[in-house]
């Protein structure tokens, strides 16, 4: 097994976040340090990252929260604000949030310790649709909605093509339902502001069809196997 992949399904970190432990030098197999693309036999091979051995989990984890704001969607946040992982009951083993909700944005965040589901919710070529409640500070046109599906640029990239939905609409604003298969930093807010608006508020609301349905704000509970069963077969 590729050793990114390993320490992923470990409960150590994302790919990406094991890649960069790997870079750093932080990783050893048999006590030597690994580089991107090392092998793990599982059978016969002793991993350790920072000096700490790192054994294979048998069995995951899967959480759902209803993420509120004013937290941070890390496991320790280095300016001492409140994180995601206060909110999880005592019993919960070691897991990590899938994906980012910036500090200002609530809503649906999965976490967990399986490191496959981690790759396949969050990487841009799965093209997982998630699903945002958006309010904006100014109405929005139909000339700006036909711009923000047919795509925006973005730090001079365009976004791919989406669903947005006009639900409401007044003189202070309006409420929208907005659909996205890529997960650029602050990507939703980043689009309005494309389209000369801005979001006074957001909330991810669906994952696929994975919905915060029974879960107040703040709350978090252990996904059930219906739908660990649907997030592992997306």
């Amino acid at each position: 097994m590729r050793i990114n992949k390993f320490l992923a399904n470990s409960g150590v970190a994302s790919r990406r976040a094991a890649d960069q432990l790997i870079n750093d030098g932080a990783v050893k197999i048999n006590g030597r340090v690994c580089s991107l693309g090392d092998d793990v036999d599982l059978a016969n091979d002793t991993v350790t990252v920072k000096g700490k051995p790192v054994n294979v989990v048998k069995k995951y984890d899967y959480y759902i929260m209803n993420k509120p704001k004013g937290c941070v969607c890390t496991v320790k946040d280095d300016k001492g604000r409140k994180t995601v992982m206060d909110l999880l009951p005592p019993s919960a083993k070691r897991l990590f949030p899938v994906g980012r909700l910036d500090y200002d944005t609530e809503g649906l965040l999965i976490l967990t310790n399986d490191g496959d589901l981690t790759f396949k919710l969050t990487h841009p070529k799965n093209e997982v649709p998630k699903t945002y409640l958006v309010k904006t500070e100014k109405p929005v046109s139909d000339e700006d909605l036909q711009k923000l599906r047919s795509g925006v640029y973005i730090d001079g990239v365009k976004t791919k093509k989406c669903n947005v939905r006009l639900i409401e609409t007044h003189k202070d604003g309006s409420k929208l339902h907005v659909t996205i298969t890529e997960g650029r930093n602050r990507q939703v807010r980043k689009m309005f502001e494309a389209v000369n608006n801005n979001v006074d508020f957001l909330k991810r609301i669906k994952i696929g069809d994975l919905t915060l349905t029974g879960l107040n704000r703040g709350e978090v509970r252990q996904l059930n196997a219906r739908e660990i069963d649907y997030l592992l077969n997306l």
